[in-house]
């Protein structure tokens, strides 16, 4: 007899499908309400910024400080992080910016001025800050510890920020700031953007995207400054290891040496931002009424290497009658005794020491006191803006001007200390009374301790930095 087939009731299947079905009425239904949800609860931000100033609404500088927080648990470099600092440009003044402090040093900060194709919200510019890969990476949860750099008006008027989007001077210590944007890798991750564009909007803000390729590390054993300060009481100017000279002393006109006569102008014929130091030498024909001005590196570490600085010396006056005999000089000193070290290029548009000019004076000095030196003069005039090089290896100095060796020496006459660097405005005598100003400006200068350059060569590596905003670092170790 066959066997009876064996059927599964109908009440053991249904509530299985039933199970089923109701599970997918729900996944449906989540996947609908996600969105909803997502909106509600957004991933943490990638990053934090905080921000605080110190300023009133009328300052001669912006003064913004900035914390950045990586809230991931991976590690951040700095060099993929972008900054944006937005605000409003007065009666379309240039503007500049730079470092004062940062705990990985102001060497690996770079920024720009960019102003906007289209005005938003209280802004029309943003300062762009970005940072070097040698500023390393920010550890999970860690903080970038404070940021602090300047704005600034070219023209040194004081600049109005109550119309400036990121600016709030009720945030005197550090705050959350959604109104200061930061980006990874070009994609906005904190804040919103003047036209309404937020960190959260992910697809918007990927579309705009365009990521910036990383600044490269500054060149170990290098010095670079383009003398972008607001003037000679600046704090940046003394971070970045600079001294205005006030001190006694000559040479020229004994003890007149002033803070006054360093100030950092927009000059026709400079790079980038345009802006160069400018040493004014001033004086009414008597001691009393005499003021010279210097502006020297406080660290002496220079030795060996390519020095070189873009310099516009002046055979008249700014202001009175010419005639001085006043020394326009770019040099290097360091040493005591039998170490002592001396490398100077001196031009003298109307002569000196019973020399007539203008000239140009390269000296090399042994010994100061016995006046023991070796010298050239070039004779001609040197009224506009010159590359001024002195190249130091293997015991021989050569000075250059503009690609054209001057002079060399070598043997006793070479350093025999490192020195520090210098430039200097002063007079001579004073050959008769009456007011008059004399100004010598220098748009940048250039350090390297490891190689000898020619000026297309320091060219190229000046416009290379300028070109990614880097407007001072300083790599060069001290001995020990």
């Amino acid at each position: 007899m066959a066997s009876p087939r064996r059927r599964t009731p109908r009440r053991r299947v249904w509530p299985k499908i039933r199970l089923l079905l109701l599970v997918a009425v729900v996944a449906a239904g989540g996947t609908a309400l996600y969105p909803v949800w997502k909106a509600a609860n957004p991933d943490p931000p990638e990053l934090k910024v905080r921000y605080r100033t110190d300023t009133p609404a009328t300052a001669a500088a912006a003064k913004p400080s900035f914390e950045v927080f990586n809230d991931t648990d991976k590690a951040v470099p700095l060099s993929d992080v972008t900054l944006r600092y937005w605000f409003t440009a007065d009666n379309n003044a240039s503007y500049a910016f730079n470092c004062v402090n940062a705990v990985f040093g102001c060497s690996n900060v770079a920024g720009r001025i960019v102003a906007m194709d289209k005005a938003a919200d209280a802004a029309d510019h943003y300062l762009e800050v970005r940072f070097t890969a040698a500023a390393g990476s920010l550890k999970p949860g860690a903080n970038s510890k404070g940021i602090d750099l300047q704005l600034f008006r070219t023209d040194h008027k004081k600049l109005k920020q109550s119309d400036d989007r990121s600016f709030d001077a009720e945030m005197t210590s550090y705050k959350a700031a959604e109104k200061v944007t930061a980006y990874k890798r070009g994609v906005l991750v904190w804040g919103e953007e003047p036209d309404g564009t937020e960190a959260s909007d992910d697809k918007k803000a990927a579309a705009k995207a365009s990521a910036p390729a990383p600044v490269p590390a500054p060149p170990a054993g290098v010095l670079f400054d383009d003398f972008t300060y607001q003037g000679p009481k600046d704090p940046a100017l003394f971070k970045h290891g600079w001294l205005v000279r006030t001190s006694k002393g000559g040479p020229g006109v004994e003890n007149t040496w002033s803070a006054s006569g360093v100030s950092f102008p927009t000059a026709e014929g400079s790079h980038a931002d345009g802006q160069v130091l400018n040493l004014r030498a001033s004086t009414d024909g008597t001691e009393a009424g005499t003021k010279q001005a210097s502006l020297g590196t406080a660290a002496s570490k220079f030795r060996d290497g390519t020095y070189a600085a873009r310099i516009h010396f002046s055979d008249e006056p700014s202001a009175g009658d010419s005639g001085d005999h006043v020394n326009q000089t770019f040099y290097t000193i360091g040493g005591k005794g039998s170490k002592y070290s001396e490398l100077d290029n001196e031009y003298m548009p109307n002569g000196g020491w019973g020399r007539p000019g203008p000239k140009l004076d390269t000296v090399t000095w042994f010994d100061h006191k016995t006046n023991d030196r070796v010298y050239k003069t070039t004779n001609k005039s040197l009224d506009t803006w010159h590359t001024v090089l002195i190249r130091v290896k293997d015991g021989v100095v050569a000075y250059w001007l503009d690609g054209k060796k001057l002079f060399l020496s070598n043997g006793k006459y070479a350093p025999r200390a490192d020195m520090s660097v210098n430039f200097n405005h002063w007079f001579i005598d004073l050959p008769f009374k009456g007011e008059r100003a004399w100004d010598m400006k220098v748009d940048w200068l250039y350090y390297n301790a490891n190689e000898t350059l020619s000026a297309k060569q320091v060219q190229s590596a000046v416009d290379g930095f300028t070109d990614e905003g880097m407007n001072y670092f300083d790599t060069v170790r001290e001995s020990r």
